[in-house]
């Protein structure tokens, strides 16, 4: 059985038809052309398919498009301000916070999420907030480093 449902993503209106068992990361990618967000372990445990959902995240591989039905959802396309990289993103590609990919999107959104709620952490809580991203090329340190000189940008900045 097919539901329509209403959706933003990345400030983007969206109202389709989708079937009720269709996951969330399925239609970014496939109904919305969203690739970005990658499925890595398709039972929610290692963030490579993490998104906001009204701000919150969430693991798009275990939840139901159909939820999202009335949200604002941020993928790590819609990071990127008229032309110019998140901070975060910025960050990762300068300090070596990603190495094969396929962690990098759930990493990234990770990472603007608790910035978004903590804009100057400590390495310790980066650490704990982060801990739910695993990273199979065992690149965690140039994921920390990353996520603290984003922390720093972003101050400078104002943001």
């Amino acid at each position: 059985m097919d539901h329509r449902i209403k959706i933003k993503v990345n400030g983007a209106n969206h109202e389709l038809e989708v079937p009720a068992r269709r996951m969330l990361v399925d239609f970014l990618r496939y109904d919305l052309g969203l690739t970005g967000t990658k499925e890595g372990c398709s039972v929610g445990v290692c963030g490579a398919c993490t998104v906001l959902v009204d701000g919150q995240m969430v693991a798009s591989c275990i939840t139901l498009a159909v939820t999202a039905d009335g949200t604002d959802i941020i993928t790590v396309e819609g990071l990127a301000q008229e032309g110019k990289l998140h901070p975060v993103q910025q960050a990762f590609i300068d300090h070596g916070g990603f190495q094969c990919g396929i962690c990098t999107p759930g990493q990234v959104i990770a990472a603007k999420a608790l910035l978004d709620v903590n804009p100057d952490p400590t390495e310790e809580e980066i650490k704990d907030w982060m801990m739910g991203n695993l990273c199979r090329c065992t690149g965690y340190y140039g994921i920390l480093e990353s996520v603290k000189n984003a922390a720093r940008v972003s101050l400078e900045a104002g943001r």
